[in-house]
């Protein structure tokens, strides 16, 4: 791989292969096992370029998308994405009238959300179409299984007065990533108990039920129910990494080109603090990523690239712009290719060994990557 003469030269980029995406959702489409699925393109299409990589999911067969907030969905509208959209983090004060005229699902999980998302509705004169969240175990939004009756109550008393419309059922697992966990059959029987409450007090029998995330899709058939929602399994990241690949493939390779190139005399300090030293007279070189791109600081002596045809490990300070790494005797020059993570195919580290030699997880790794950085879509490597 190499950077295009076609386009301006720039210091890195993060290749983003929309195929891989494609085949991704298609491969999860099968373990859904026919339910619908929502995409969850939050965080810039978790670091991989929102619009695109939305268009590439609704071609790959994914009927709906949802974001973390509403701002991210009103994105997707002015690129012209017209497939449903749900966002369900929303604080006081959010353009909800703006989501209610385009066409926006929302969430709402404590009675303060509902009232505003009728607001909204009212002055936007459109009924908009709501998701009642519970929380059945990772207390973080939603209402909890006491508080649920009280939700549902309030809602359909909202339903009835015009203002919107109830359309979905959902929650989120805690531990779906920890296959065995108890807490996993825990939560599925609150959610299974918040149902049956909203059934009996009213709410429609065709609003679509839904927990699954990327994990649960493919370990829990019993947690499918009418929706799947998959995040990084889409992005070919695996949701469980002892368990493999799952078959998904890396859809993102970040790359950079060397900055400067110099042979050094043994015993050389490098970079903040000198925490790594020559041991040798050597070649050092300069890959401008550094934390302020999402390079984690803890990547400093312990993270690995490819460069000079050969892996490297990050040989002192990362900085706020730059990592130095040493590549020995072997030959290399300014302006050379240096690949941080990709699919693994040419003996690059992969996403996944990022993030178990840095002590996280995958998700941290790619929507790390900052603004600096362009991501350069391409379909097929």
């Amino acid at each position: 791989m190499s950077f295009s003469t076609a386009r301006p030269a720039t210091p890195a980029e993060a290749r983003v292969d929309l195929s891989a995406i494609r085949h991704n959702v298609r491969l999860l489409a099968e373990h859904a096992s026919g339910a619908e699925m929502m995409v969850a393109v939050k965080a810039d299409a978790y670091g991989h370029g929102l619009v695109p990589t939305a268009r590439a999911c609704l071609e790959a067969g994914a009927t709906r998308l949802g974001t973390a907030y509403v701002r991210e969905a009103l994105a997707l509208r002015a690129a012209g994405v017209a497939a449903p959209i749900l966002s369900w983090i929303i604080t006081p004060g959010e353009p909800l009238e703006e989501a209610a005229r385009l066409g926006i699902e929302l969430s709402a999980g404590a009675p303060w959300v509902l009232d505003e998302i009728a607001e909204a509705a009212r002055n936007a004169g459109r009924l908009v179409r709501v998701h009642l969240k519970a929380d059945t175990g990772i207390s973080r939004g939603g209402a909890t299984i006491d508080a649920w009756p009280a939700l549902v109550e309030r809602a359909l008393a909202v339903q009835a007065g015009g203002a919107i419309e109830i359309v979905g059922l959902w929650s989120h697992l805690a531990c779906a990533d920890i296959p065995g966990h108890p807490s996993i059959e825990r939560q599925l029987a609150v959610f299974d108990e918040a149902l049956s409450i909203a059934d009996k007090a009213g709410v429609s029998s065709g609003a679509i039920r839904h927990i699954a995330n990327s994990a649960a899709l493919m370990t829990l058939p019993q947690a499918r129910y009418d929706m799947v929602r998959p995040g990084i399994a889409v992005y070919g990241l695996s949701p469980i990494p002892e368990l493999g690949d799952f078959g998904l493939r890396p859809a993102m390779t970040l790359a950079a080109r060397l900055a400067s190139v110099k042979r050094v005399r043994e015993d050389t300090g490098v970079s903040y603090g000198h925490l790594y030293v020559t041991d040798r007279e050597t070649t050092l070189g300069l890959v401008p990523l550094g934390y302020a791109d999402g390079i984690l600081r803890n990547a400093t002596n312990l993270a690995e690239v490819l460069a000079a045809g050969r892996r490297r490990r990050v040989a002192g300070r990362v900085c706020m712009d730059q990592f130095t790494i040493d590549l020995g005797d072997d030959q290399a020059e300014a302006g050379d290719e240096v690949i941080l993570f990709g699919p693994g195919d040419d003996g690059e580290p992969t996403c996944q060994e990022w993030a178990d030699s840095l002590g996280t997880i995958t998700h941290e790794i790619v929507t790390r990557i900052g603004s600096r950085v362009p991501r350069v879509h391409t379909d097929g490597r």
